[in-house]
């Protein structure tokens, strides 16, 4: 069997075809650039600064301009390594802590720096030594928020001609070396007990004077209740006394008129003499001997003055 292959014989028209059809794939790949949102294309022709490309769809000259550089606009945050800080009473300390910026001017931050991540971590570091320097290390704990402004404005000013905008930096840790930590725990330790004795002398300072007060006031009770008695007593004892005289007086009032009724008097003689005998029956009554007088004609003597006082005072 015989394969008999026919040769196909490209011209120089093909060939030039093929390479302009290669060109103009190229040239579109380099011309169509597309910027995706919240980023920034700095774009230079031959070599010079052109434009800067927002987001979007764009066309550039092929062959004469390109994409120098790619900026996101995104805040960013930047971790700062930890650090060594003096602190003014001469005490090492690591400090680290994160940077957020932004970029505001693209063009700016392509060529007014060389690598403006790189410059900003190195001046937060360089400004927070300077701050620590100048804070004793139980203030540095105390003065974070002050520390953290401090960074933000030295950044800041100094990157404002890179088009950065240096939004905040935050302390993440004041590492202070092992010895000072346990003197720092032996401290705070100390301090707590001080404040748990003051509080507990307090507590009992509280508790006698509340005990006295309370002494006081059951004192004051009590001799106002013993006034309240006696006041209730010596009237009681007036009124007693009041309502006995007016019956006193009411008595002798009644026998008064008794004594001028008919027959008042005949009854008083001889209530009289009733009393008189019974009294006589209980006088000097002594280890069973009884005193008699000598004259018992005196009897009748007796109840005769009796009548004739009762006569004057009706």
């Amino acid at each position: 069997m015989n394969l008999e292959f026919a040769s196909v014989s490209i011209g120089p028209g093909v060939i030039v075809l093929s390479i302009i059809a290669i060109i103009v794939i190229i040239a579109i790949i380099k011309t169509a650039v597309v910027v995706p949102q919240r980023q920034a294309f700095i774009i230079e022709r031959l070599g010079k600064y052109r434009c800067t490309l927002e987001a979007g769809f764009h066309i550039l000259l092929p062959f004469f301009d390109r994409v120098a550089y790619r900026h996101t606009m995104k805040e960013q945050a930047i971790d700062v390594p930890p650090q060594q800080c003096i602190t003014k009473d001469n005490i090492a300390v690591d400090v680290d802590g994160i940077l957020y910026l932004q970029v505001m001017d693209a063009a700016k931050a392509s060529y007014g720096i060389g690598n403006y991540l790189f410059a900003t971590v190195q001046l937060a570091q360089t400004t927070m030594r300077s701050e620590m320097g100048k804070l004793d290390l139980d203030r540095s704990f105390e003065e974070r928020t002050s520390i953290n402004a401090a960074v933000v404005a030295a950044v800041d000013k100094a990157s404002d001609p890179w088009g950065i905008k240096v939004t905040r930096y935050e302390i993440k840790n004041i590492t202070p070396p092992q010895t000072i930590r346990d003197a720092m725990e032996k401290q705070m330790r100390a301090e707590r007990e001080k404040r748990a004795m003051i509080a507990e002398s307090e507590g009992e300072r509280q508790s006698k004077i509340n005990r006295a007060e309370g002494e006081r006031q059951e004192a004051i009770a009590l001799s106002e209740g013993e006034r309240e008695r006696r006041i209730n007593e010596a009237q009681g004892r007036a009124r007693e006394i009041e309502l006995v005289a007016e019956a006193q007086a009411e008595g002798i009032r009644k026998v008064a008129e008794a004594l001028n009724a008919p027959g008042g008097m005949a009854s008083v003689n001889m209530q009289l003499a009733q009393q008189y005998l019974q009294q006589f029956g209980n006088l000097a009554k002594t280890n069973n001997t009884m005193i008699i007088p000598s004259d018992l004609a005196n009897v009748a003597g007796v109840l005769k003055a009796c009548t004739s006082i009762v006569k004057g005072a009706s």
